[in-house]
């Protein structure tokens, strides 16, 4: 893109909602400068950081000098706006409705039931140890993967990806929670459909350049 803002990612190498925005990112061609915020040292707690973003939570954006944007899905929208091609919405009015209700059900009802601030209260305050806070993960992972699962095979679109064959948002999110269940080893038995889907994800250089893994700061495999 020609005269592209200068991005400032706010990130950390495991956020779920992080790795969204690096693989937007990298679908649309665009670039940005990533500002470690170190979650598991509080990093997103510190007022330096509430000033940016007053819930604590990762990404951020900063669009040059502006206000910094904050909510993946909102930031995901705003770059399918600012670089429409490759478009991450299809053309119809329907079928954007079902790629963001997808997308919500991961990014909106699942993922933010794992969050750290979750983990923070569920272990200070509600007497959590290490074996109930997994099995927290355990069922919440399960039950919206399980649910997505039927929603894809119950509406289902022909081709590779969760809408046809090029990646949607519900493929950027979908990708994002199984992103950080591979972090935390914990898988979910009898998604087909998913399955598929992610194996052409994973096939996918976009999604191959924001696994977790390859990031700054992740711990060596």
């Amino acid at each position: 893109m020609a005269n592209q803002p200068a991005f400032e990612l706010f990130a950390f190498w495991r956020s779920s909602a992080t790795f969204r925005v690096r693989v937007a990112l990298q679908l649309k061609g665009l670039s940005a400068h990533e500002r470690i915020v170190d979650i598991d040292g509080g990093e997103q707690r510190s007022a330096a950081f509430l000033a940016i973003n007053p819930l604590g939570g990762l990404p951020a954006l900063q669009v040059d000098s502006g206000p910094p944007l904050t909510q993946s899905l909102a930031i995901l929208e705003y770059l399918e706006e600012l670089q429409p091609d490759p478009p991450l919405l299809p053309s119809d009015l329907l079928g954007r409705a079902r790629v963001r209700s997808i997308a919500a059900m991961l990014a909106s009802d699942t993922h933010p039931l794992i969050t750290p601030r979750v983990k923070k209260y569920l272990t200070t305050s509600a007497g959590f140890d290490d074996a109930a806070w997994r099995a927290w993960q355990v069922q919440w992972f399960t039950t919206g993967m399980t649910a997505v699962e039927q929603r894809l095979a119950s509406d289902a679109v022909p081709g590779k990806f969760c809408h046809g064959d090029t990646p949607t948002l519900a493929d950027v999110c979908l990708a994002s929670v199984i992103a950080v269940m591979r972090v935390f080893k914990i898988s979910v038995a009898n998604i087909p459909t998913i399955d598929r889907v992610m194996a052409a994800c994973d096939a996918h250089a976009a999604f191959a350049a924001a696994d977790p893994m390859r990031q700054v700061g992740a711990p060596a495999r």
